[in-house]
């Protein structure tokens, strides 16, 4: 039979794997008689674990929520999971960076020495796409309420400035999911008062009112899927076809090799014609904008369609030729 300390940890580590352990097997998994899992469980519960009888025909055990947070166990995985996880905090756009190097020292304090120096080694350095202009955080304090509002499924009332209008009146939304995008929080949200669907960025939140409102039944997000819907909302397809794609997709013929065209190609469909050759099948927000983007590989262009990215290529020759020539 293990010692003591080893088998209250390995107890402690089955408690924390599933809610519900039945007291036969619990005793059968530590190799132990259930007066030995009784006896275990009352040294748990003076260390401050708070662990719960059940009922039922076998009864068992369960590691119950307390009023204070007990000593955790972790594995090596998780471990170095959680540590990896707080180091790159500062890209979440919650706000959270102190409370993150916080909480970062304080499992590196209590680990083993093996995993510490294991931690220590792995240092990751969170480095953000550089931007015009500097994010603003979402509160910590908004996110919580946001998404307790969306885990209990109850309306909640919120102050959404805009720069058109500073003051306007609370927004009432059935809160349906909790997302980040491109380094930014956002509620996805049935607005009462337009009915319809909004995201709304979190960071623009002021402030919840309290208390929240009536229970509500989750409606079905249109394609029923939450990545999707984000998606097709920021790439401008909402409203059409909800299939995901660009509402502005064409296809060329480049003189350029597959290989070079596809390096700067996240989104798009990049097919080998010949050694410097490639077709390239794009999508944008605009005619214009694809226009432009297909316009930034500096080579030779065959249009394969359709008549609007034609025309596009033709407005944007006009606007350039306009540029080049300068002031009349």
């Amino acid at each position: 039979m293990p010692k003591t300390s080893a088998r209250l940890l390995s107890m402690l580590s089955l408690l924390q794997a599933r809610r519900d352990w039945p007291g036969a097997l619990l005793a059968e998994r530590l190799d132990v008689s259930p007066r030995t899992v009784r006896r275990d469980v009352d040294r748990l519960r003076e260390l401050g674990y708070p662990v719960v009888a059940t009922k039922g025909p076998e009864g068992g055990y369960r590691l119950d929520a307390g009023t204070e947070l007990p000593p955790l166990l972790f594995d090596d995985e998780q471990a170095v999971a959680l540590a990896v996880a707080l180091q790159i905090a500062t890209t979440t756009g919650a706000g959270i960076e102190e409370a993150a190097a916080r909480a970062l020292n304080t499992v590196r304090q209590v680990m083993p020495a093996r995993l510490r120096r294991r931690v220590d080694t792995l240092r990751v350095t969170a480095v953000e796409r550089p931007t015009a202009r500097t994010r603003p955080q979402a509160d910590s304090g908004v996110l919580m309420a946001l998404s307790a509002a969306v885990h209990a499924s109850e309306e909640v009332r919120f102050d959404y400035p805009s720069a058109g209008t500073p003051d306007p009146p609370p927004r009432r939304t059935q809160p349906h999911h909790l997302v980040t995008w491109g380094g930014r929080w956002y509620l996805v949200a049935w607005d009462l008062d337009r009915e319809d669907w909004r995201t709304f960025r979190a960071d623009r939140i002021t402030r919840t009112r309290t208390p929240t409102g009536p229970r509500f039944t989750p409606r079905a997000l249109p394609g029923g899927d939450v990545a999707a819907f984000v998606v097709n909302r920021f790439q401008g397809s909402y409203g059409s076809d909800d299939s995901g794609h660009w509402p502005c997709r064409g296809e060329v013929i480049l003189d350029l090799p597959a290989a070079e065209v596809s390096r700067h190609t996240h989104d798009g469909l990049v097919e080998e014609l010949g050694p410097d050759r490639c077709r390239l099948v794009l999508g944008s927000w605009s005619w214009p904008g694809l226009a432009a983007a297909i316009g930034r590989f500096d080579a030779a262009v065959e249009v394969v369609g359709p008549p609007e990215l034609r025309a596009a290529f033709a407005h944007l020759a006009r606007c350039y030729a306009d540029a080049a020539a300068g002031p009349p």
